[in-house]
């Protein structure tokens, strides 16, 4: 069993948002805070707006409302509340001048920065400019922009006006974007004449315009000038400069709206069909992530919170609304963080005061065979935290990012959750301390278990990872398709979300995941799940990741088969292939030894870094690989192809 590897300092404890809430409330332990937040989930949220001041424009009656079913809880019923008001407005009057955005581009320069009474002007005149485009209460906005200033703004003024985000991934092609305009039918599309990524133009504004041409429907383009190109395409009457309507706009205040009205629909890829579109609304959302903000990731006024993502993927509105409804700054960029170089990320640390950084298990192993001098070469003495999520992590490079990077002195806050979930279900807490690659527990409110096949709990072995109660960011279902929805997550056990991640708990009542339960591979009778297999793999210097599948096999039923991208600078190899056979049968027994190793450049991956095991076990097997619109690198798939397709 590992050992809990950090813990707080008596001063970061009494400073820490979750003592002063325990003390404010009377409670004396963390976990005694844990139970009480599930046992009784109407005083804990009610307590949270308290704590926070969550200003309500109009208060609720009752904090939950489930007449209509645990898969349909309404929350802070008769309750009034914009999420931009509490995100901009509070700070706005009481501290203008206080930064709320900083924003870094790939070609460097000078940053963006723009203080709450700036943020709070731009984000009503862009209300009001969006206004006098037509947009009104509960129209739909997408929003396809680089992950930039210009990005958080457009979130902040369409939740203004009571209308509905819309993000659209910075990297999908004209099909992908136009998929995500079908069903809700924006009346507005807010893009880009362009942006670099990776030293190259990307030609975001033409883009746009197929995906309008194929989902009809668009009213209108809002172009940001953002490289300024000089032949940008133009259709007179439709597109309008993002300048040019601010500034003839009149600001507009935040518009009366109810918690329970729709703000954000996440789109998420399923195994086959069409995306899901997971809707959120003004006061579940608002709340639960202002508390993850607070409670999970610690943040303070002084902070400056940034998270290597894009506003396509759920951890972008995360870090808007984490971070501005606690007051704190947060930091955008619209590259990539290992380029030009692999110090990239560590850079951009340094120049904006970073103080608590988001990452993923997947970048760190893309960044950890360049060494650690890598980010020695900065000055990350403004961080106090890391946060993470998008996988589970393998033990060596959670250990390269603590100790090499972080001298054992930044705690890595590791969580996760869902694009439905809208939140974490599990999370690191200061309080508990932390043990290598855990998750801590279950997120303050959530009713999260590990159950068996039966539907009992389990303790002390793998099991499916649920929920037992609803909370208050939970998805409201799938955007016009009310039914897939409780299909999805609704329909094994009665009342019991279940989130199709394997999970467990150890001795000292630590959580772990261990992959997706429908990655779930069965040897000779004999269940693992693919990250064991995989972290085993990647435990070799020179493998830097891996997918494990399982492929059909006559005696055996299904047997292991294992795709690994070398290291810089080697080259897959009979004796590599052995040696990664050899590491996988020691470290989980010569059953799970497996039946080929085949070398990839790379494996096709989500924005979130989550590989896509589903993709390369089709195309192994010479099938369907079904929505590929979220893939980050679609050039994955021609190597894959090549060296496994149909096999």
């Amino acid at each position: 069993m590992d050992p809990i590897v950090w813990r707080p300092d008596p001063d970061r404890v009494a400073r820490s948002n979750t003592r002063r809430f325990m003390e404010t409330y009377g409670i004396a332990t963390y976990p005694e805070l844990v139970e009480r937040s599930v046992s009784d989930p109407e005083w804990f949220w009610d307590a949270v707006v308290e704590f926070l001041g969550i200003p309500f424009q109009r208060p609720y009656t009752h904090v939950r409302d489930l007449s209509r079913g645990r898969p349909w809880a309404r929350w802070f019923v008769d309750g009034r509340v914009n999420l931009s008001q509490v995100c901009v407005d509070r700070w706005a009057a009481s501290d203008p001048d206080r930064v709320a955005v900083l924003s870094e581009r790939e070609q460097g320069g000078e940053p963006g920065r723009l203080t709450f009474g700036e943020l709070a002007d731009r984000v009503s005149r862009l209300a009001g400019a969006l206004r006098d485009l037509g947009v009104g209460h509960g129209d739909a906005v997408a929003v396809y922009l680089p992950m930039s200033a210009e990005a958080v703004v457009s979130l902040l003024a369409i939740a203004r006006l009571g209308a509905v985000f819309i993000p659209i991934f910075s990297g999908y092609g004209h099909e992908a974007v136009a998929t995500r305009l079908l069903d809700p039918k924006p009346k507005v599309l807010i893009t880009a004449d362009g942006f670099m990524r990776r030293g190259r133009p990307v030609a975001m504004k033409e883009t746009a315009d197929r995906a309008a041409a194929d989902a009809g429907g668009v009213d209108h383009l809002l172009v940001v000038r953002y490289v300024d190109r000089s032949d940008t395409p133009w259709a007179e009457g439709r597109d309008v400069f993002w300048d040019d309507a601010l500034d003839a706009a009149a600001p507009v205040a935040a518009v009366d709206t109810d918690a329970e009205d729709p703000v954000l629909i996440a789109y998420t890829s399923g195994t086959t069909g069409r995306p899901k579109g997971a809707v959120h609304v003004h006061g579940g959302l608002t709340v639960k992530l202002a508390q993850e903000g607070a409670f999970q990731a610690d943040l303070h006024p002084d902070d400056v919170l940034m998270w290597a993502t894009d506003m396509g993927w759920i951890m972008g509105p995360w870090m808007v609304v984490a971070g501005l409804a606690n007051g704190a700054a947060i930091a955008t960029f619209d590259g990539a963080p290992d380029h030009p170089g692999p110090d990239r990320l560590w850079a951009i640390t340094e120049k904006l005061g970073v103080t608590f950084l988001g990452i993923s298990p997947t970048l760190i192993r893309a960044l950890q065979p360049h060494g650690a001098e890598t980010a020695r070469r900065h000055d990350l003495s403004s961080l106090r935290g890391f946060g993470s999520t998008g996988e589970p992590w393998n033990p060596d490079p959670w250990w390269w990012l603590f100790r090499e990077v972080g001298d054992e002195q930044i705690p890595i806050v590791n969580i996760s959750g869902g694009t439905e979930i809208g939140a974490c279900i599990l999370s690191v807490n200061l309080l508990q301390g932390i043990k290598p690659t855990s998750l801590g527990g279950p997120a303050l409110g959530m009713a999260a278990d590990v159950f068996d096949d039966e539907g009992r709990p389990v303790r002390g072995e793998v099991g499916e990872l649920v929920v037992k109660e609803p909370w208050p960011a939970m998805t409201r279902g799938f955007w016009g398709e009310p039914e897939r929805y409780l299909q999805t997550y609704w329909s094994r056990w009665p009342d019991v979300w279940v989130h199709g991640d394997w999970a467990s708990i150890d001795e000292d009542g630590f959580w772990y995941l261990h992959g997706r339960s429908d990655d779930t591979l069965n040897v000779a009778g004999k269940r693992i799940g693919p990250a064991e297999i995989e972290s085993a793999a990647v435990e070799l210097p020179e493998i830097t990741a891996a997918a494990a599948i399982g492929v059909p096999d006559e005696v055996k039923g299904e047997v292991v088969m294992v795709y690994c991208v070398p290291a810089p600078g080697i080259t897959g190899d009979d004796d590599l292939a052995r040696r990664v056979s050899d590491r996988v049968a020691e470290t989980l027994g010569k059953a799970f030894r497996p039946k080929e190793v085949r070398f990839v450049p790379d494996l096709p991956r989500t924005r979130s870094a989550k590989i896509m095991r589903r993709v390369v076990k089709a195309i192994t097997l010479g099938e369907d690989p079904g929505d590929l619109s979220s893939l980050e690198n679609p050039q994955s798939l021609e190597a894959l192809e090549r060296t496994g397709g149909g096999s």
